[in-house]
C-alpha cells in the first residue's frame, strides 16, 4: 500500500468569505517542496430522488450562472448551519417541487469535487411523498419537470443531464432496480 504525504501547512490565507462559499490559500510542504492549494470551502449539501408515482421523477430545470446555461437536476441545495442533512433534504425537496416527504432514505455521501473543495454532498432517496406547494427562494427561477427512469437514463447517455449528483442519482436507483429483477 502506498504511503501518501499529507503536505504540512507552512501558512494559510482566507482571500474570501461569502454567502455560500469561503476561498483559503495554503501554503504547503511536500516531499521538502513548498507548492500552494488553493481551497473552497463549502458548507455541504444535499440531493434528493423522489419517485413521487411509480416511475414518475420530479427534476428541477435551472439556470446556473457560472455556466450561463440552464440544467436539468434533482432537487438539491445547501445545508443551512447546523441543519442535520436529513431536514434539510426534505426541505429542499418541498421547496423545489411541491412534494413532502414522509419518509426518507439516506443513500451515500459523496465528496462533489476534492481536488479543490471540501463540499460533502448527502444523497437521499424517497418515494414515500405528499402533495404540497413549491416554495423557491427569491432568486430562484425553477422549472418542474418529470421523467421517468428510462428517460433519466436517455437524457444522461444524450448528454442533456450533466450535473454529476444527478447522474450519480439516477444511475444508483437504476443498479438497485436490476438488483431486484
Amino acid at each position: 500500500m502506498t504511503k501518501f504525504t499529507r503536505g504540512n501547512l507552512v501558512s494559510q490565507r482566507e482571500v474570501y468569505q461569502g454567502r455560500i462559499i469561503d476561498l483559503v490559500v495554503d501554503d504547503i510542504e511536500v516531499n521538502g517542496f513548498e507548492t500552494v492549494r488553493e481551497v473552497v470551502r463549502h458548507p455541504g449539501g444535499v440531493v434528493v430522488l423522489a419517485e413521487v408515482e411509480p416511475d414518475r421523477i420530479p427534476f428541477v430545470r435551472q439556470h446556473r450562472y457560472p455556466l450561463n446555461k440552464d440544467l436539468l437536476e434533482l432537487p438539491a441545495g445547501k445545508l443551512d448551519s447546523g441543519e442535520p442533512p436529513e431536514i434539510s433534504a426534505a426541505r429542499e425537496l418541498e421547496e423545489e417541487t411541491g412534494y413532502q416527504a414522509r419518509s426518507i432514505r439516506h443513500i451515500c455521501s459523496f465528496y462533489s469535487s476534492p481536488g479543490f473543495c471540501d463540499e460533502l454532498l448527502h444523497f437521499y432517496y424517497t418515494d414515500d411523498v405528499s402533495k404540497s406547494e413549491m416554495q423557491t427562494e427569491i432568486d430562484e427561477e425553477i422549472e418542474l419537470e418529470f421523467y421517468s427512469l428510462d428517460e433519466s437514463l436517455a437524457m444522461i447517455d444524450s448528454g442533456e443531464i450533466l450535473d454529476g449528483k444527478t447522474i450519480t442519482a439516477i444511475l444508483w436507483l437504476d443498479r438497485n432496480r436490476r438488483k431486484l429483477e
